[in-house]
């Protein structure tokens, strides 16, 4: 591993941050992935692309797969990158040199290899994908150490830094579904139960401005109006969502919409994932072990049917996705708290007016239309992720994330 860990930053801060406080931040992001590949490598070692295939449709990708392709992506946007001054501008479609690793395009382009057949890839040896990752990320700080200091210039540092700290994340949900370790988490904790908030009707600039680093999906800023609403100061915890199941939530179809109801059918759902007991406490699988948690912390591994489902049973509503980030935004000293949980909107994730495709156009185009928005970040979320502005985005079936939701009074 290397020996770097950057201290917290403030996530709006990392979008403007200049060659030293990237290169610290590459570092510690390229750091926490190679500690999950040591705390796992018995089980990555032992299995076909390391603990391979899941039995869902919906699980992450191998995690080997991952890790090889986080240094891939790196090297692709700036060492492989001609363009890579012209920022935002650059041409995707431009020739790149090639990489250090003549298999690495075969094996760790997205494009070229779509989820269902990376399960089948030849298998790469441990050793030599930590060597690609170590290998890339010098040549990343080698270039970044002669970057101009502009955004167009920083841009794919930024973007390559944000990528790795998602795809960190999505490890640690890994782990969470194949009971391995993920040492660089925090512990959870519960949450005081606060009254419901009310936000007076008025404009707000919903996305990004033009300065600093910001998502595609998050621009450009749009103008909105809405009206008054009252929207819950903390996500729907343990104790609000056991009175839904004792209720017969699962039982009672008229709280579901149609595909919500033939989801808990074909699943013979009777509780969020990853629960064994929500009677006399909650008890869950976490990490591989059984815990019971406190009936405070907030309900997670629920997905947005479900979310919506008890929103229905208690007379409330989810959050548009503009009334939670003028929450987000207005209600911070007023106690609106989030961050533990990634939270459901009612939202369908779409593109703002005037949206404009960035240099990787495909993560974004691919939920459109078809994906709900969340918001927020959870316990597993880097620091320097957690902006109030950034669109998360899942199809509503998703339960293997950390997510949760709170509720709008309708």
């Amino acid at each position: 591993m290397l020996d770097i860990q950057a201290p917290p930053i403030p996530a709006d801060q990392m979008r403007h941050a200049g060659r030293d406080l990237l290169s610290l931040a590459l570092m510690d992001a390229r750091n926490r992935s190679l500690r999950w590949a040591s705390a796992n490598e018995e089980a990555l070692a032992r299995s076909r692309w390391g603990t391979g295939p899941l039995a869902e449709p919906q699980a992450c990708d191998p995690p080997l797969w991952t890790l090889g392709h986080l240094a891939w992506y790196q090297e692709y946007w700036i060492a492989r990158n001609l363009q890579r001054q012209q920022g935002e501008r650059a041409d995707p479609a431009a020739a790149r040199l090639a990489s250090i690793d003549p298999e690495a395009d075969a094996c760790y382009d997205p494009r070229r290899v779509p989820f269902d057949l990376r399960w089948q890839l030849q298998t790469p040896e441990l050793d030599a994908v930590r060597q690609f990752m170590v290998a890339t990320l010098e040549t990343t700080l080698e270039l970044l150490e002669h970057a101009g200091n502009d955004d167009d210039a920083l841009y794919f540092y930024r973007l390559a830094l944000f990528h790795e700290d998602r795809r960190c994340e999505m490890l640690a949900t890994l782990s969470q579904s194949l009971g391995l370790a993920a040492p660089w988490l925090p512990a959870q904790s519960a949450t005081a139960r606060r009254d419901p908030l009310v936000f007076p009707a008025g404009t707000w600039s919903l996305g990004s401005g033009p300065e600093g680093f910001a998502f595609d999906n998050e621009r450009p800023v749009q103008r909105e109006p809405f009206p008054e609403f009252e929207i819950d100061a903390q996500v729907v915890t343990w104790d609000q969502y056991a009175e839904f199941v004792e209720d017969g939530g699962y039982d009672e179809a008229h709280w579901w919409t149609a595909d919500g109801w033939a989801w808990v059918t074909r699943e013979g759902r009777r509780s969020p994932r990853h629960v064994d007991q929500l009677r006399h406490g909650v008890l869950v699988q976490r990490f591989g072990q059984t815990l019971r948690v406190p009936m405070g912390q907030p309900a997670m591994h629920v997905n947005w049917y479900e979310a919506d489902a008890w929103c229905r049973w208690a007379g409330r509503r989810l959050p548009t996705e503009l009334e939670w980030e003028v929450a987000a935004h207005q209600g911070a000293s007023r106690g609106f708290r989030w961050g533990q949980v990634w939270e459901w909107t009612a939202s369908t994730f779409r593109p703002y007016e005037g949206f404009q495709a960035g240099p990787d156009a495909a993560r974004s185009l691919a939920g459109f239309g078809s994906h709900k928005t969340l918001r927020g970040a959870s316990f597993a979320t880097s620091e320097r992720m957690r902006h109030a502005k950034y669109r998360h985005f899942l199809r509503p079936e998703r339960d293997d994330n950390f997510t949760g939701f709170r509720s709008c009074a309708n």
